[in-house]
């Protein structure tokens, strides 16, 4: 995977800075957005892959599945990754430029995973905790974990915050074990 973002990262680099310039950032988002998911796709990644197709015949597809929507440097954008046979970067690329999106946008996105569901009133309260700690707008999402017993894991990127039971419990074993 490390090889994959190494290779990725100037493409991504790149389509992050024009779309910057050109006020585009939610457009590219979601046409790398929509490609990645395509190439998510058994079929769709064999067919970008496929020897026998020219570099256009490649991008071409990635153009029409995006719809109408693909702005014009997008598409010479999809059109330099297959000419480079590169288009399956794509959803490396489009999760570094989300990454590159929300630094600029000063936001992070959060999971939180709670035992029970959570009012609305308390998800705003650990999302205004959590803006003052990170300093940045915060994006929550949510679900419901029973396993967890009681409180809440919070995750974000590669930082987890565990205030869970279960999480508390297993320490303590851990502890008491060693």
């Amino acid at each position: 995977m490390a090889e994959l973002t190494t290779l990725a990262r100037p493409y991504a680099k790149a389509a992050f800075k024009f779309a910057l310039e050109n006020s585009q950032l939610d457009q590219w988002s979601s046409n790398l957005g929509v490609a990645a998911q395509v190439l998510a796709d058994e079929q769709a990644a064999e067919f970008v892959s496929a020897p026998q197709l020219t570099a256009d015949q490649k991008a071409q597809l990635i153009i029409e599945v995006c719809g109408d929507s693909v702005t014009e440097g997008a598409k010479n954008f999809f059109s330099v990754l297959s000419a480079n046979d590169r288009l399956a970067l794509l959803p490396v690329i489009s999760t570094l430029f989300e990454q590159y999106k929300a630094e600029q946008e000063q936001s992070i996105d959060v999971d939180i995973t709670s035992a029970f569901d959570l009012a609305s009133d308390e998800q705003q309260k650990l999302a205004q905790a959590l803006s003052q700690k990170f300093n940045r707008e915060i994006k929550v999402s949510t679900e419901t974990d029973n396993s967890l017993i009681g409180g809440v894991v919070i995750r974000s990127g590669d930082m987890v915050i565990d205030g869970s039971v279960a999480g508390r419990l297993k320490k303590l074993a851990e502890a008491i074990n060693s």
